[in-house]
């Protein structure tokens, strides 16, 4: 049986993310991709966001794959709870600590961080030097989340300015999240035990 073909959403972070970016590059690489666009990128509005999001994951006629980058990944933790179940599976990428001291004015509304554990497959990429979450914050996430966390070193918060491209180890990341998710959707038949076999029977 083949995997199912799930559908990718692009979910930038705040002020979008620009052609130099590797979620603009994924948009044009993945087959099927489609892209959130919110109404504001500069003024992000919590509850719009998430309702913009959850359109778009409603409408999707499979179950989606989503690619999250910064704040993105805090309204994808924050989907209403009936579009979970159309979620196959998240890859999100560099969670934007809005908790933090620092966090400018216009992203409070998105706190606190989502901290209930996921119901789909999810990944939870970090940097050990991203200015926006310290490790330590976005490792605390993805345990909340139910997430496996990969850790790329001197990557910062991972966007055009990382200078990571097409990202292929990003890509990598994806691909094996996507066969996980696939299965979960749509699992391979289980295997049927084959029948012993017996010596005939000699008749007298």
């Amino acid at each position: 049986m083949a995997a199912m073909r799930l559908q990718p959403i692009i979910v930038p972070g705040w002020k979008d993310s620009g052609p130099d970016h590797w979620q603009t590059r994924w948009a044009a690489l993945l087959p099927h991709a489609v892209r959130v666009q919110q109404r504001d990128w500069e003024n992000p509005v919590s509850a719009e966001w998430i309702s913009t999001l959850a359109g778009l994951v409603d409408q999707a006629r499979s179950p989606v794959l989503l690619v999250a980058h910064s704040l993105g990944c805090l309204i994808s933790a924050a989907l209403p709870v009936p579009l979970r179940a159309k979620v196959a599976g998240a890859l999100l990428v560099a969670p934007a600590d809005v908790e933090r001291p620092d966090a400018p004015d216009c992203l409070r509304g998105f706190a606190p961080v989502p901290r209930h554990s996921l119901p789909f497959q999810s990944v939870v990429v970090a940097s050990d030097n991203d200015p926006y979450c310290r490790l330590e914050r976005a490792r605390a996430f993805a345990e909340s989340w139910g997430s496996r966390v990969v850790v790329i070193p001197g990557a910062g918060h991972l966007n055009a300015d990382s200078g990571l491209e097409d990202w292929p180890q990003g890509l990598k990341l994806f691909g094996a999240l996507r066969r996980r998710a696939s299965w979960r959707v749509s699992p391979p038949p289980e295997r049927i035990a084959p029948i012993p076999e017996r010596p005939l029977s000699h008749q007298a």
